[in-house]
């Protein structure tokens, strides 16, 4: 089994909507996969070898990825990355092509080594896409000939469950990045639970607002909603000013995203109060980050829909646990319990512990990787008896749901007193002056380290109002040293706060 069995929804049905461009039924978009694969084996790529994606968002990024997965191996990058980031990358990778878009960054074409095919995507006047080799140094320029593969049938010959699907990385912000090989079993087996989780079907129409380089986008969105048969809106990207009239116009079932599109979408929701009314959600997601529980309460009072906040991993695939949808209960300040995972609490000597103590979070599931590509000793760290350990902390009640109290690294050690900053952050966002907020590490001569925080305002407040507000919901140990007040928060390529760089960023303790 691979990936071209979770295109199984009815021929007639909408499968993939551009805005603004050509729709692709379920029947058009296998057809376009089955013919693409052709021809990038005509091209001479085969089962195992990896493909890199430069593309943005949007149906060509994803027809790209399920063709590039069924070839061999997909390696999608983000666009937005610098030459010598792609040069990383396809050596990392040992990509053998790229594929991009005419419009896509001249920094991904301008790394291609010597030994790289360069292929051209070209959307075509029906909405499905058409690959060709690029002129120059690289190619034939010509789409060479059809392989003529047919049916199902014919793809066990090309890939099987155990083949790897797509190559990613970790985020390494303080090591290099670990290369995570996620093989076709993995993702069907996290895209199953996706849909038990949520109860999809074919009647949901999903907005897709992350990015299709990463596991949320590409498993959390695309694959979740192909593998039960509704319908992916794919824009070219998340645009604040956008995103209400696309649900005025598409109707969406549902959204998956992070919290900081969380947090600007909440934002302009009082700008369209008629469409937010006529558009109701059935429900709402939340990933990749900790979204701290008062932007779930005003999430839900404004929308008037539940949001359910979901804890993920690129080595699970995506899924670990959720918050289940009404009429079971959702659990504020957790993130709910696994659906096809078995989760448990570890502590620094790989012994499981009993409910209700703290350690570190492990999961063990069909989907979670096999172990990371070439990299022996970060496996015989992260990969014990059978669990993987994620290196967040955390607690399970008695009814399994799991509260994070944030990544061991991140914990904030100071005096002795261990302090979870995403306790300081919600504190802050209380605030109502605070739209964003990040409590941090700082390096301290006699304490080790002591806390400070950053902020984002949406109206005007000074540092001591702040302090203050932090010492009526904090223990004193707890409260920020000092708060910065900044025009935005440094995140990664993916989107994440970059709360460990947070001191070196600001030149702390240097």
């Amino acid at each position: 089994m691979n990936l071209f069995e979770l295109l199984a929804g009815e021929d007639d049905h909408l499968a993939l909507v551009t805005p603004g461009g050509r729709s692709l039924t379920y029947k058009q978009l296998r057809e376009n996969v089955v013919g693409l694969v052709s021809q990038l084996n005509s091209f001479g790529l085969k089962r195992g070898e990896r493909i890199a994606i430069a593309m943005t968002n949007g149906s060509p990024m994803a027809i790209t990825f399920l063709a590039a997965s069924l070839c061999g191996t997909a390696a999608p990058l983000n666009p937005k990355y610098k030459q010598d980031e792609f040069a990383f990358y396809y050596e990392d990778t040992q990509a053998k092509a790229l594929i991009t878009l005419s419009e896509d960054p001249e920094a991904a074409i301008a790394a291609v080594a010597p030994d790289m095919m360069l292929i051209n995507a070209k959307v075509n006047t029906d909405g499905t896409l058409s690959f060709e080799l690029g002129t120059g140094d690289w190619g034939l320029g010509n789409s060479g000939p059809p392989l003529g593969i047919r049916g199902n049938g014919d793809w066990e010959n090309l890939v099987g469950d155990n083949d790897i699907a797509m190559i990613l990385h970790t985020s390494g912000t303080t090591s290099r990045p670990k290369r995570v090989p996620i093989r076709h079993r993995n993702l069907i087996a996290s895209a199953h639970n996706l849909i038990g989780a949520y109860s999809l079907t074919a009647d949901d129409t999903t907005l897709c607002l992350m990015p299709l380089f990463h596991v949320h986008g590409l498993v959390g969105c695309l694959l979740a909603t192909l593998a039960s048969g509704g319908t992916l809106i794919c824009p070219n990207g998340f645009n604040a000013l956008e995103f209400w009239k696309l649900v005025d116009t598409y109707k969406p079932t549902w959204y998956s995203a992070a919290p900081t599109m969380h947090q600007t979408i909440l934002a302009r929701a009082s700008r369209n109060p008629e469409i937010v009314k006529a558009n109701r959600f059935r429900f709402i997601r939340s990933s990749s980050a900790s979204l701290p529980p008062i932007i779930i309460e005003q999430l839900e009072a404004t929308l008037n829909t539940p949001v359910v906040e979901a804890y993920s991993m690129t080595e699970a695939s995506h899924l670990m646990t959720t918050n289940p949808l009404p009429p079971k209960v959702r659990k504020l300040g957790t993130v709910g319990y696994g659906f096809g995972v078995e989760v448990g609490i570890m502590d620094s000597e790989g012994n499981l512990l009993s409910q209700g103590s703290l350690g570190e979070v492990v999961v063990k599931a069909p989907n979670v990787i096999d172990g990371y590509e070439n990299n022996p000793e970060a496996n015989a760290t992260a990969f014990v008896n059978g669990w993987f350990r994620t290196g967040d902390q955390g607690t399970l009640d008695a009814e399994g749901y799991l509260r994070l109290t944030g990544r061991i690294k991140e914990l904030i050690n100071r005096g002795g007193e261990k302090i979870s900053p995403l306790e300081v952050d919600d504190v802050l966002l209380r605030h109502p002056a605070v739209a964003e907020a990040l409590a941090f590490a700082v390096p301290h001569k006699s304490l080790g380290e002591d806390i400070h925080a950053a902020v984002v305002l949406k109206a005007e407040v000074g540092e001591k109002e702040l302090l203050a507000h932090c010492s009526t919901m904090l223990a004193d140990f707890k409260v920020p040293k000092q708060v910065h007040i900044l025009d935005q928060l440094p995140r990664g390529a993916t989107g994440k706060l970059q709360r460990l760089a947070m001191a070196k960023l600001l030149n702390i303790g240097e």
